[in-house]
Formats: structure tokens, C-alpha cells, sequence
């Protein structure tokens, strides 16, 4: 049976921790940054975990 390729979008947009965690960047830090104070955009910069629910199809993806 051959590999199973790893989803290239998925591949972009997560990374996992050496303890297995997935990391996703935050969302609403892409445009319209005026608007936001700069105590938001500093928040914005980090990334965040993922959702319990979501990390086993994640973890398939990459």
C-alpha cells in the first residue's frame, strides 16, 4: 500500500511543538491592522494552540 501524502495546505499553516502540540497562527491578523490597538497586535503576533477536537485531523494532515 503506498505512503500517504501529506496535505501541503496543512503543511503551511501548522506546526508541531516537541510535545506534540500543534500550533496554528492567529486569526484577524491579516489585514485592516489600523483599526486594532497595538496591545491586540502584539497578541496577534503569537500563535495558538489547537483545538482538542481538531488535533487528530491535523495530526493526519501534516
Amino acid at each position: 500500500m503506498p505512503k500517504m501524502k501529506t496535505n501541503s495546505a496543512a503543511k503551511k499553516r501548522f506546526r508541531k511543538n516537541k510535545n506534540g502540540v500543534i500550533k496554528r497562527g492567529c486569526q484577524y491578523a491579516g489585514h485592516k491592522m489600523t483599526n486594532k490597538s497595538s496591545k491586540r497586535k502584539m497578541r496577534l503576533r503569537k500563535g495558538e494552540q489547537v483545538s482538542k477536537a481538531d488535533a487528530p485531523k491535523i495530526k493526519n494532515a501534516i
